[in-house]
């Protein structure tokens, strides 16, 4: 049984998004975070140009992926930024954390 490329390539959009969204959805650290959402992203990127490829379109899809990419890397880029900004400021990356310490604390039942 052979597998074709278009099939591969859907197999592994299922996979790298089900993967990313599965990291957002689940992970409390902000570098893990911004990692699923490369893997997801990257993801996306596969499915363009399979959706290029299988509408005829192909100069299309390879700048829409391009494009694609360079945005998703300026994302990354800006967040972990801010990454390193929240450690040095909050000595934490854990998002738990970081939303208890923005939530303002809850007044005692009277």
């Amino acid at each position: 049984m052979t597998i074709s490329p278009v099939d591969a390539g859907i197999t592994a959009v299922i996979a790298l998004v089900g993967i990313g969204v599965c990291g957002l959805l689940l992970l409390r650290n902000l570098l893990k975070v911004i990692i699923a959402l490369q893997i997801a992203s990257k993801g996306v990127i596969i499915a363009l140009i399979l959706a290029g490829n299988a509408s005829g379109q192909m100069n299309l899809a390879q700048s829409l992926a391009a494009t694609f990419l360079l945005i998703d890397t300026l994302v990354a880029v800006i967040g972990l930024a801010l990454a390193v900004q929240l450690h040095r400021t909050c000595g934490t990356l854990d998002l738990k954390q970081l939303t208890a310490m923005h939530d303002p604390p809850s007044s005692p039942p009277e």
